[in-house]
């Protein structure tokens, strides 16, 4: 499996963290395309630069359009977009594909392949839901940032994997990083 993620501006960069660490753990094949606002969140967030999250993921440029990501032929079966701020979600929505993160999005889209945003914003207005509503019906699954608390997390990376394999749920991964319902 091939699987694209993009990172953008919006708070909760240690999911983004979190996920290309499962990915890498699960022998996922990865690219990764980080807006500048994204790049400012995870060195904000977690101490960390793009170029550290290289151990995870092939990195493209998100002004490079002429990579292979923004291509139909290149054949990801996934993309997930985590986390993703309203700019982007709305750009998305809007049919904007000014990026390579955007660009890519449409070409899953497009392709029939699964796209998963992860909104990170709250409360939410209606253009934000008008616009999650909007993907949702062009096929993308939108997926929130909201862990559960039946398993009892007793730390933040505890709430955080079980938004990590939310994700590789959607997209069929098999995993267990975290306790299913009933087994907590």
């Amino acid at each position: 499996m091939r699987v694209v993620v993009g990172v953008t501006g919006a708070s909760g960069a240690i999911y983004a963290v979190g996920f290309l660490e499962a990915l890498k753990n699960l022998q996922i094949e990865t690219h990764l395309v980080v807006t500048p606002r994204g790049e400012q969140t995870l060195r904000h967030e977690c101490g960390l630069t793009v170029q550290e999250l290289g151990r995870f993921a092939r990195l493209h440029q998100v002004d490079d359009l002429f990579s292979p990501l923004a291509s139909g032929s290149f054949r990801a079966e996934a993309m997930v977009v985590v986390p993703c701020s309203m700019h982007t979600l709305g750009a998305m929505a809007g049919g904007l594909s000014d990026n390579l993160l955007t660009r890519s999005a449409h070409v899953m889209l497009k392709e029939g392949r699964k796209l998963v945003v992860v909104p990170r914003e709250t409360p939410l207005d209606i253009i934000h839901l008008e616009n999650m509503l909007r993907l949702a019906r062009a096929g993308a699954h939108i997926l929130p940032a909201s862990p559960a608390f039946y398993h009892r997390p007793q730390d933040l990376p505890q709430a955080i994997t079980f938004v990590v394999g939310k994700i590789l749920d959607v997209l069929e991964i098999d995993h267990d990083i975290f306790p299913r319902w009933g087994k907590a």
